[in-house]
């Protein structure tokens, strides 16, 4: 997963400076390695825990979405323990609680669909397949906040979509003869567009996220991104809880656990490793927002995708044929192309927030 557990917040900005004044550069520089590895071994992870778990027998989809947010909870510790600076509320009122429950109702089914889909996905595909297409994300990001939050649609941005589309038309003509055994060219053409179709519904889900930020809650402190990022996450594991009885699915858990090639034990501390590694990668997501930025979290968290593939190569020993490398290449370009474009943005708007203090500093003077 990629990052779609991770809170989905774009843009947000954060009024910590006077929390993380108080380090110092090192300090600093510290803490926003540990957070950048909490995210990146979280994610990098949970997906090759998610293929250990269908390739030693594990088939339930349900159980495989329900991990990808049962271990909401851990994100209560960063709640409680980091302080959140007070950031003055604009002057119209709160949302009710009526229009805050339905909020998080909706974007928490959607999650869990979401997370169904990815499920599909990893269960027909090989990990390193899986992640290649999940990069897919940024470029439809950029179209999705070009139609919802009004973002700009660059030359860069729109080099960005192409080069991202051509990685994954590359990787959907690729045989992956490397693939789970016994899934069919059928079942991989649905994992395919399960993926694809998961990956445009998480970055719908951005741009609502973001959008909901700006229109009804009109606050943007840390402890409003871990609330949000926790009651969806609540809302989406009650989801994956009832599609996992009202499926059936339950019904085989035992006997998935029993014939699990490696074992009992290595079966419940697969499912439990996985849920913890999912919401680790969202500690790292959200403590990079809370550090730095949410697009500086927000790039590193893409980024990292470009990861997983070289994992999977390592620990399941997947095949990186020619068309793969090159995927993997077109990727890391409509990477770089997004992080530059997001570079001259903000320097753009440090060079506007500049000239405004200038000009107040003049005026008052």
């Amino acid at each position: 997963m990629t990052d779609h557990q991770e809170p989905m917040i774009k843009n947000v900005t954060l009024s910590n400076q006077s929390l993380i004044g108080k380090l110092n550069r090192w300090q600093w520089w510290v803490l926003v390695g540990l957070n950048i590895f909490f995210l990146i071994v979280g994610q990098a992870a949970a997906v090759l825990l998610g293929r250990f778990y269908y390739d030693q027998g594990g088939n339930s989809k349900w159980m495989a979405t329900l991990v990808q947010t049962a271990a909401f909870p851990i994100l209560l510790i960063p709640f409680f323990l980091i302080p959140s600076s007070k950031e003055p509320s604009n002057s119209s009122a709160p949302p009710s609680f009526k229009i805050l429950a339905s909020i998080y109702f909706s974007l928490g089914v959607f999650i869990a669909g979401d997370n169904m889909l990815y499920s599909v996905g990893l269960l027909y595909l090989s990990a390193s397949t899986y992640s290649l297409i999940c990069a897919t994300q940024l470029a439809f990001n950029a179209i999705f906040s070009y139609f919802i939050n009004s973002q700009k649609f660059t030359a860069l941005i729109f080099n960005s979509v192409v080069i991202l589309s051509f990685s994954a038309a590359l990787v959907g003509i690729n045989d992956d003869s490397d693939g789970p055994s016994g899934v069919s060219q059928w079942q991989k053409v649905i994992g395919f567009l399960c993926t694809l179709g998961a990956s445009a519904l998480y970055s719908l889900l951005l741009s609502l996220m973001q959008l909901s930020f700006q229109k009804v809650l009109k606050k943007e402190t840390f402890s409003v991104v871990l609330e949000m990022q926790i009651y969806t996450a609540l809302v989406a594991t009650c989801v994956s809880v009832v599609g996992l009885f009202a499926s059936g699915e339950w019904k085989t858990l035992h006997g998935e656990m029993v014939g699990f090639s490696a074992g009992r034990v290595s079966y419940v501390m697969t499912l439990v490793w996985t849920a913890v590694a999912w919401q680790v990668c969202s500690v790292g997501v959200v403590g990079l927002i809370f550090v730095v930025s949410s697009l500086f979290s927000n790039v590193i968290s893409t980024a990292s995708l470009a990861i997983t593939p070289v994992a999977s190569v390592i620990v399941f020993h997947d095949k990186m044929n020619g068309i793969k490398v090159i995927a993997l290449l077109l990727a890391i370009w409509g990477f770089v192309s997004y992080i530059y474009q997001n570079y001259l943005d903000d320097c753009k708007a440090r060079r506007t927030r500049n000239n405004d203090s200038e000009s107040q500093t003049g005026s008052l003077s």
